[in-house]
């Protein structure tokens, strides 16, 4: 009976765990669509460009739907089993609401190491992909669109202007075009009465077959005066090539990103964050090779105790330097000297702020690696804490459908989603060590859940209208007696 009951638990989670988890994914893709339209659109995108771009998208999204998708899955299945009165039946048979959990809470563990090794093996890849094509889109150029009565000026080194366009969309007439490619302004000007658009078969150019016009060319070599010689020529039929290349997405060389932190696992991480703890370790070194040439009097590590001791003296000893300089050093060296170590100055300031903006990136780039590192756990966990919280409140709601257990999924997703958030912006910002800042919604939502559970033990009222009705009814009495 047990084993009927598990498959039966399972079998009724996973239907909606596969619908809600499909129908997050596809939300989120469209909010990612929304946020980059305004740079998208307009650029000529093949099916096959869009498809790519909406796989590699949807895989990078998955960590984040995967959680929601637990987490109002198992609110509806336990909601629904509770609003038919199945967790009743199955309570009155001996069987604990922990152990009507147990298989699914398996499973919640295999989908978390499932979710793991895809985070740790695919997304590394899927964010290779998915940034290096946006980062193609966004820099690529609109797709070429004249338009009647409109300069157009998407062609390096043309301006184009056509009167009017004939309903076929090709036939163009009363066209101009200022050929501004020798660098010299408007020296050649093309006018025709009427014309086709023909793009090319492989789309890399368009001709426009130009009938009944005259070109008009200034000659820029050296003439006598300001004058200069005009050639002018009157044509029939003349085909004007424009190459379109610019205008079709180019591939950027994968290599050029792949050393990104989002494109590494978990060994790649650890290996990055080794490296740069090493290196930590030899900036102080560093530094000391660069300011060594410098120290021209002090070579000793004891020569420069004694200096710092003395220049902790008092006022006095000090009063005894300055006067070393006015009356060793001859007047005529004194500027020279004086130039000389400003010189030194500026170039230690130099060497110091350069180590200074490398140790400020190697250290933000280690808080960078180690937020990364931390969240292929951390969302990984996140599905077994939100069906930890999603099944019991199921249980207690006692509400199946797509009503109540879609707010309050969200409302909890919003709160876990947001602590999240502001943990890694304090990792960031150093406030925060990173285990601390990315665990942060784990530590504050597991006690919730452990309630939740108790709770749903007891046969809690939490979220029982009735219970509320009541309570306002007997509220109103006390008012309405005094």
């Amino acid at each position: 009976m047990i084993k009927k009951l598990d498959k039966l638990i399972i079998s009724s989670f996973v239907g909606p765990f596969v619908v809600t988890f499909f129908v997050t994914l596809f939300v989120l893709v469209m909010q990612f669509f929304w946020l980059y339209m305004d740079e998208l659109i307009g650029k000529g995108l093949g099916v096959w460009m869009i498809l790519q771009m909406l796989f590699y998208i949807s895989t990078t999204l998955v960590p984040l739907a995967l959680p929601l998708g637990v987490l109002l899955a198992s609110i509806m299945t336990f909601g629904a089993m509770g609003e038919n009165f199945e967790l009743v039946a199955i309570k009155s048979s001996g069987v604990s609401l922990l152990r009507f959990m147990r298989p699914l809470f398996v499973f919640m563990i295999l989908v978390s190491v499932g979710a793991f090794f895809f985070s740790n093996n695919v997304i590394p890849v899927a964010n290779l992909k998915a940034l290096s094509l946006l980062y193609d889109l966004r820099n690529s150029k609109p797709t070429f669109n004249i338009r009647a009565g409109q300069f157009n000026n998407d062609i390096k080194g043309f301006s184009i202007r056509v009167g009017s366009k004939d309903k076929d969309g090709k036939t163009i007439r009363d066209i101009i075009i200022y050929d501004q490619s020798s660098g010299y302004g408007n020296d050649n000007i093309i006018l025709a009465e009427k014309g086709q658009m023909i793009p090319t078969a492989d789309k890399q150019a368009l001709i426009f077959r130009l009938k009944n016009g005259c070109r008009y060319e200034e000659q820029q070599g050296k003439q006598g005066g300001n004058s200069k010689p005009q050639t002018r020529l009157y044509f029939e039929t003349w085909d004007k090539v424009f190459d379109l290349s610019s205008f079709k997405v180019n591939r950027t060389n994968q290599d050029l990103f792949k050393n990104a932190y989002q494109m590494m696992n978990v060994a790649q991480l650890s290996d990055g964050i080794d490296s740069m703890k090493r290196k930590q370790k030899t900036i102080g070194k560093t530094v000391t090779s660069y300011l060594s040439p410098y120290q021209l009097l002090l070579k000793t590590e004891s020569e420069n105790k004694q200096f710092i001791a003395k220049v902790k003296a008092p006022r006095e000893d000090i009063r005894k330097y300055d006067s070393a300089f006015s009356e060793m050093i001859p007047d005529s060296q004194k500027a020279a000297i004086v130039a000389l170590a400003v010189a030194n100055v500026r170039s230690i300031k130099g060497l110091l702020d350069m180590s200074s903006v490398d140790s400020r990136a190697q250290s933000e780039n280690f808080v960078r690696y180690n937020i990364e590192r931390h969240r292929k756990f951390t969302l990984s966990f996140a599905c077994i804490l939100l069906f930890l919280i999603g099944a019991p409140l199921g249980a207690i709601i006692r509400k199946g459908g797509l009503g109540m257990p879609l707010v309050i999924a969200v409302a909890f997703f919003v709160v876990f989603h947001i602590t999240s958030v502001t943990g890694e912006k304090l990792v960031t910002a150093r406030s925060l060590p990173a285990w601390a800042g990315m665990w942060l919604a784990t530590g504050m939502l597991l006690p919730i859940a452990l309630i939740l559970i108790r709770q749903a033990r007891n046969d809690s009222q939490v979220f029982n209208k009735e219970l509320y009705i009541r309570l306002w009814r007997g509220l109103s009495g006390i008012f309405k007696k005094r």
